[in-house]
């Protein structure tokens, strides 16, 4: 989820030279606070079927 938003945030917002560090504090505080009070959600499309399927030797095995 940090990456989707990361990435949102680099295209919606960081596409320009930032003066220094103050301001792009202030930018992306501000960016942040207007994306947490629309509510944006998630869509997720990777269920965790998918998962279990694709990531399937991440997953242990238990022996019964």
């Amino acid at each position: 989820m940090a990456e989707i938003e990361l990435g949102v945030i680099i295209r919606q917002y960081l596409t320009r030279r930032v003066a220094d560090k103050e301001t792009l504090e202030r930018e992306v505080n501000a960016w942040q606070n207007d994306r947490n009070a629309k509510t944006v959600k998630v869509d997720w499309r990777f269920t965790t079927a998918d998962a279990r399927i694709k990531l399937k030797h991440l997953y242990p095995v238990i022996q019964v």
